[in-house]
């Protein structure tokens, strides 16, 4: 009877495996699902990915403090969220909950800076969520003009992590 619970343990930490999580990423990516549940004996963990590339407005959380007037970019077609200052600002936010990393390593340098062109495929950050580091890309063309947050600070879904001016392509 002992023997039944460590197979299970055993079955639950595959589950949970580093491996394991990353493929459930991609299936998630693969079927564009924003968030997964898994559960496996007293364990578990949920995975959200971000939107789909074509943001709209639903109901956002709040902006931050400083953030210009969202009401007035309601009409604006930029890949921008919602927190575009004006029509050629765009601000690339947070697609999940983790921790917000400039760079692939402490020794590298960061994947964009303020100066920097991006395309749509350019990784601008890695966001870090249960052990799994997401390569987050742009999703639009621009020129990096501020960068919102500080290395390894826990970001939240929607978070604004980088402004980009679109005009500059």
């Amino acid at each position: 009877m002992a023997e039944q619970p460590e197979h299970h343990d055993e079955d639950t930490t595959d589950v949970f495996d580093v491996e394991h999580l990353k493929k459930f990423v991609e299936l998630m990516e693969a079927h564009d699902l924003s968030e997964i549940d898994l559960k496996a004996g007293g364990k578990k963990v949920r995975l959200r990915r971000g939107t789909p590339p074509a943001p709209v407005s639903y109901a956002s959380p709040p902006p931050p403090p400083a953030a210009a007037t969202p009401a007035s970019t309601a009409g604006s077609d930029s890949a921008a969220a919602p927190t575009a200052e004006s029509d050629h600002l765009a601000v690339i936010k947070s697609p999940m909950v983790g921790t917000f990393y400039s760079r692939p390593n402490p020794n590298a340098e960061s994947f964009v800076k303020i100066g920097d062109m991006v395309e749509p495929e350019t990784t601008v950050c890695i966001i870090e969520a249960m052990k799994v580091f997401n390569e987050i890309p742009a999703e639009l063309r621009g020129k990096i003009v501020a960068v919102l947050v500080k290395d390894e600070e826990p970001v939240e879904f929607g978070t604004p992590l980088f402004k980009v001016d679109t005009s500059a392509v």
